[in-house]
């Protein structure tokens, strides 16, 4: 029984740990939708019981499509194959759990999210710091009337310049949690 209890949770720890790096890029799409002031258009995910925004759902199917082409299912197989090998089947269970260090992805979780979001999160504050000199140059100029149309348009295109650059975050933060299971 003790050795069943050791691989379910050897196998729930891969299934989390894949989990996370889908939430990485999941929290760098909400503020990225943030800045742009598209976080009020939110839809419920069933999947998570809660509210996400658009653009983080975006962001997150664009991850299940790097997923699919880059071959994740073949990773996922290779991290239980090294799980194995790292971890035999015997009933030591609090053992291989804390040579696994999964609570580590949780802070790559903040911080690869928030490397992912950091070109467009500077894209976003310059636009909003030259609409603020705007304002300041030309009071009778509406800002708010202009301010979102500029600002949403800038987010689309640095959105459309950046996603083709997600493949090495996404892939780097996979083979760490892969990594994860082959270290003893």
């Amino acid at each position: 029984m003790g050795a069943v209890v050791q691989q379910v949770g050897v196998g729930l720890a891969i299934g989390f740990a894949i989990r996370v790096v889908f939430a990485a890029v999941e929290v760098a799409g909400e503020v990225i939708g943030f800045q742009m002031g598209l976080n009020f258009a939110s839809f419920f995910d069933p999947s998570l019981n809660a509210q996400t925004s658009a653009v983080a759902r975006f962001f997150g199917q664009m991850a299940l499509f790097l997923f699919i082409v880059m071959n994740g299912h073949l990773l996922v197989l290779l991290a239980v194959v090294k799980s194995f090998k790292s971890f035999p089947v015997d009933q030591n269970f609090l053992e291989a759990l804390k040579h696994m260090k999964v609570l580590d992805l949780g802070v790559d979780l903040f911080a690869s999210g928030l490397w992912i979001a950091l070109p467009l999160v500077g894209m976003l504050m310059f636009a909003n710091l030259a609409l603020g000199i705007v304002s300041r140059v030309a009071p009778q100029m509406n800002i708010y009337a202009i301010g979102f149309p500029i600002t949403l348009t800038v987010g689309l295109v640095g959105m459309a310049a950046t996603l083709p650059m997600l493949d090495q975050p996404f892939l780097a933060l996979m083979t760490r949690a892969i990594d994860i299971f082959s270290a003893i």
